[in-house]
């Protein structure tokens, strides 16, 4: 009876032990361990672990700044002076498009106001506010020779319309007064708190020696 007793008592010991075993097996896989010597997984048992430990921690994406819009206030601009070489080789830029109902004008327009870029058209005095910004944007054109864009500019009136049309919008001027310069007046591109317009060509038509000018104020905007 005695080893019988033993043999029972052994029996339960044995069967204890088993579900010791398998006890700390069940806590060893829910706590990530192998199985093999209980250690901790490695990325070569689990390559879900390489990618996180060797990718960097993740940063917010960098959102690249708005680009301001050429028809929004800009800071107050300050105007080339008068070109020293009327004819360089530079490259001539259109820039848009402007149109004078009155007179019937529409024509490209450009960069520059040297001969080389407005003996092809209108051209932008560099420096000078673009149409639709705040301050004076200023073009100068031929009136007898190439094309001859502000050949009757000297017909507007009050209340007659310029209109540009530029890549990033409409802008709608309405001439406000006219006067004649001289060359020497360059103080005609002088920048303007509000959003206004000068047009100059030569005066009179086949001559050099003054400047006729026309001006006017921004009256409608819209984005293109």
């Amino acid at each position: 009876m005695r080893k019988k007793g033993a043999a029972g008592r052994t029996s339960s010991q044995v069967s204890l032990a088993g579900l010791a075993l398998l006890l700390s097996l069940f806590i060893a896989a829910a706590s990530g361990l192998t199985l093999a010597g209980l250690f901790p997984r490695t990325a070569r048992e689990d390559p879900s672990l390489l990618l996180t430990e060797l990718s960097p921690s993740p940063t917010p994406p960098v959102r690249p700044s708005p680009l301001p819009s050429p028809a929004a206030p800009t800071a107050q601009r300050t105007p080339a002076p008068p070109p020293a070489n009327p004819r360089p080789r530079v490259a001539v830029v259109q820039i848009g498009w402007i149109e004078i109902p009155k007179i019937g004008l529409r024509h490209p327009i450009y960069e520059g106001v040297t001969l080389t870029v407005i003996d092809r058209g209108p051209g932008h005095w560099p420096g000078t506010a673009l149409p639709g910004e705040a301050g004076n944007a200023v073009f100068a054109g031929h009136r007898v020779t190439h094309t001859r864009p502000f050949r009757y500019i000297d017909q507007l009136s009050p209340g007659d319309l310029i209109i540009f049309h530029m890549p990033y919008g409409d802008f709608t001027y309405s001439v406000t007064e006219h006067l004649v310069v001289t060359p020497k007046d360059v103080w005609i591109v002088n920048q303007t708190r509000d959003p206004t317009v000068t047009l100059f060509a030569c005066h009179p038509p086949g001559s050099a020696r003054y400047r006729y000018v026309v001006r006017g104020k921004l009256v409608q905007a819209g984005s293109g």
